[in-house]
């Protein structure tokens, strides 16, 4: 049996997909939490956004807080699909060459060291689609005074959609603004994915019930959610550096690299600012990553069952 196998990465495209359906609201408010000014809290970036953001995509008061979700549910989902396809394939070839077969239960160090493969390597996609994602989240309208938008009156966005964002960067910043803020991504998904993975992994089997060779749906959705909600709530203060850097350039840039805006952002507001929307991060990577591996998951078994079906 083959160590490489294509359908994790299919499986994990899936997953992506449920993952920014699920997720992206509250992403929305945690990068304006991070990387904005003046919402001083998780409520008020809410209602700030609810009240003054619907009228300019659509007459919804939520659409605010889809902005830029058409970019990233496409490509999201195949920086998912390379995730768990990388992650999965590389424990394969792990235990192949370890234990002699790719089926062999991994040890939690077979698991970090695919984690950790799977957090660099994702970083080729996930850091230009993350760097668009926030630049269309950090577009706001002005205001006047207090929370009452201007009505009526046309506003000029910096961006008017993903294409147009990507140009934009490549013609002012080369192809090194596209990858703003990676260096920072690499130092949150490396020890990120190890503490997604692992507790997974970990809470997979101990919710399965003695006897049962495969998590249930239930086990799968609350081992996910859980692993999330750790993953992303650890993950916040580097997260914290890296939509402050990737936000960066919207309207001036600030920032010269990592060092400089942990010092800058460390000297202007003390060190609970690398905590903003650590509470948003926590909660929202519970449905998200809950949906992210059900979806996996359940399309990973469904993949399979058809592959068997013809030889039976």
């Amino acid at each position: 049996m083959s160590s490489f196998q294509l359908d994790d990465f299919v499986a994990g495209w899936v997953g992506g997909a449920a993952g920014v359906i699920v997720g992206h609201p509250l992403d929305t408010v945690k990068t304006r939490l991070q990387a904005g000014q003046g919402y001083g809290s998780t409520l008020n970036c809410i209602l700030t956004i609810y009240r003054n953001e619907h009228d300019l995509l659509c007459e919804a008061r939520v659409a605010g807080f889809f902005k830029g979700m058409s970019f990233p549910l496409v490509s999201i989902a195949i920086y998912n699909s390379v995730v768990f396809g990388v992650f999965r394939n590389t424990l394969r070839v792990i235990s192949q060459h370890r234990y002699g077969s790719p089926k062999h239960s991994p040890a939690t160090s077979d698991l970090a060291v695919a984690s950790m493969v799977a957090g660099f390597v994702s970083v080729g996609i996930g850091g230009p689609v993350d760097l668009v994602k926030i630049r269309l989240q950090m577009q706001t309208p002005p205001t006047t005074t207090g929370n009452v938008p201007f009505i009526n009156k046309p506003v000029r966005l910096a961006y008017r959609g993903p294409v147009h964002c990507v140009s934009l960067i490549l013609r002012h910043e080369g192809i090194a603004g596209i990858y703003r803020g990676s260096g920072a991504m690499i130092l949150r998904d490396i020890p990120g994915y190890c503490l997604y993975f692992i507790p997974y992994a970990f809470l997979c089997k101990w919710i399965t019930p003695e006897g049962h060779s495969a998590p249930s749906a239930y086990s799968v959705w609350m081992a996910g959610g859980i692993a999330g909600a750790i993953s992303w709530g650890t993950a916040t203060p580097m997260d914290v550096v890296k939509s402050r850097l990737q936000a960066d350039g919207v309207c001036a840039n600030k920032y010269k690299g990592v060092l400089d805006c942990i010092h800058r952002s460390y000297k202007n507001e003390g060190l609970k600012v690398f905590f903003r929307g650590v509470t948003v991060n926590a909660i929202r990577g519970f449905p998200m990553s809950a949906a992210m591996f059900l979806s996996y998951e359940l399309s990973l078994k469904a993949l399979r069952r058809n592959q068997v079906e013809p030889h039976s």
